[in-house]
C-alpha cells in the first residue's frame, strides 16, 4: 500500500479519535461497541506519508491516536497459502502475509495487513496462532513446510548509537529534521502549566541545546549531555552565554557515576527515539540513576508506525510497559498543539 498525503493540518477543525489497547474506538473517553459504526470507521483507516493513521467520519479526516497498534487481532484464521486472516473488533476481517510477522520484547506478535496497516495479536489470537502453525523455533515458525523468520518489531540496527553517525549529520546537514531551531512546542506549553520551582535539570541527547537553553532561561541549573562534539560546538556558539547551562560531551549510556543522583528533573526529547531500540531499557535505567530521591522525568515521545530509523517509532503501550517498573505516571497525554509535521504523533 502506498502512503497518502492528507491535508489534515489545513482542515478548519482538526479532529482526533482514540483507539484503546483492545482495538476499540473511544468517543469522549467511552468505548463504542456499536458494530456497524465501529466496523465502517475501522475499515476506513489509512496511513499517511508522515506515519500517522486516519479514519474518515462525516467527510472529515480524523487523526487516530492508537494506544497500541491501530489493529488488534481478536482471532486468527488459517487459510491456504502464505496469507491468513485476522478478525478485528466490530467483526472486521483483514488478510495479512505470514512473512510480515515480527516479535516485540514482550513476545507479542505484530504484523501488517495487505492494506499496509499494522496489527498486534491479542493474547487469545496469539494462543490460537501457536495452535495453527506446524512448529516453532526461537526466531522462526513453520507452516506447510515453509520456514518464516520472525524479525524484531523495531529494527535492531546499531548505527544510530555511534558518535560518528550523529557528528556526520551535524556536519553535513545545517538543519537536520530533528532540530527544530527552537525549544519543543510541547515543552513551552507544558512549562506554563507545571510552574516548576528551580531545579537541577539534565537534558539527554541535547543536540544544539534549544530545550536545555529554555530550561536555563527559566532559572534552572541545567546540564546538557550529547554524544556528538559537533553538537556541543554548535550549542556553545548559540547558548554559551548562559552561565547556568553546562555542556557535557558523553555517551549517555556510559556516563560517569559522578552524575548519578544529581538531578531533580531529567528531560527527554528525541533521544529515546534516536537510540537503537534494543538500548531503550538501558536509557530508562540511566534516567533513574541520574535522578535524586523524588526526582521526575519529563518526556516528549513519538507514538508512530516507524520500525526503521532513526527516529524509531513506538506506541503508548510500549512506553507504559517499559517505564512502569521504574516510574509512577503523573501526567500522560497526547499533545494536540504540535508543529505540523509532528501533529498526531507526540
Amino acid at each position: 500500500m502506498k502512503d497518502i498525503a492528507f491535508p489534515f493540518e489545513n482542515q478548519k477543525q482538526q479532529k482526533f479519535i482514540q483507539i484503546d489497547e483492545d482495538g476499540y474506538f473511544l468517543l469522549n473517553g467511552i468505548r463504542t461497541t456499536e458494530n456497524e459504526f465501529g466496523k465502517n470507521l475501522l475499515d476506513s483507516l489509512v496511513k499517511d506519508d508522515k506515519n500517522r493513521f486516519f479514519v474518515e467520519t462525516n467527510n472529515v479526516w480524523a487523526c487516530v491516536e492508537a494506544f497500541d497498534e491501530p489493529y488488534v487481532a481478536e482471532m486468527v484464521q488459517k487459510l491456504e497459502g502464505p496469507q491468513w486472516s485476522i478478525l478485528l473488533p466490530y467483526g472486521l476481517e483483514k488478510k495479512f502475509s505470514l512473512s510480515t510477522l515480527c516479535v516485540d520484547e514482550w513476545d507479542r506478535f505484530h504484523g501488517r495487513c495487505t492494506n499496509g496497516i499494522p496489527f498486534v495479536f491479542s493474547r487469545k489470537a496469539q494462543a490460537a496462532f501457536f495452535d495453527l502453525v506446524d512448529a516453532f523455533e526461537d526466531d522462526a515458525f513453520i507452516v506447510n513446510g515453509t520456514r518464516y523468520e520472525t524479525h524484531p518489531w523495531l529494527s535492531d540496527s546499531d548505527e544510530a548509537g555511534c558518535e560518528t553517525f550523529w557528528t556526520q549529520i551535524y556536519k553535513n546537514e545545517p538543519h537536520p529534521p530533528f532540530d527544530l531551531g527552537a525549544p519543543a512546542k510541547a515543552l513551552e506549553d507544558i512549562s506554563a502549566q507545571l510552574k516548576l520551582n528551580k531545579m537541577r535539570v539534565a537534558v539527554i541527547g541535547a543536540g544544539k541545546g534549544h530545550d536545555a537553553a529554555f530550561f536555563a532561561k527559566q532559572g534552572h541549573l541545567v546540564t546538557a549531555f550529547d554524544i556528538s562534539p559537533e553538537a556541543i560546538h554548535e550549542r556553545k556558539n548559540l547558548y554559551g552565554d548562559l552561565k547556568n547551562l553546562e555542556f557535557i560531551e558523553a555517551d549517555i549510556l556510559n556516563l560517569d557515576k559522578k552524575y548519578f543522583s544529581q538531578f531533580d528533573l531529567v528531560f527527554e526529547h528525541t533521544c529515546y527515539c534516536a537510540l537503537p531500540p534494543k538500548r531503550r531499557n538501558d536509557l530508562v535505567k540511566v534516567w533513574k540513576q541520574l535522578l535524586a530521591a523524588e526526582g521526575h522525568v519529563l518526556g516528549i515521545f513519538f507514538a508512530m508506525d516507524k520500525p526503521n530509523g532513526p527516529p524509531f517509532g513506538g506506541s503508548e503501550w510500549e512506553l507504559r510497559e517499559r517505564f512502569k517498573k521504574y516510574f509512577d505516571f503523573l501526567y500522560w497525554t497526547r499533545w494536540k498543539n504540535s508543529i505540523p509535521r509532528r501533529l498526531g504523533k507526540e
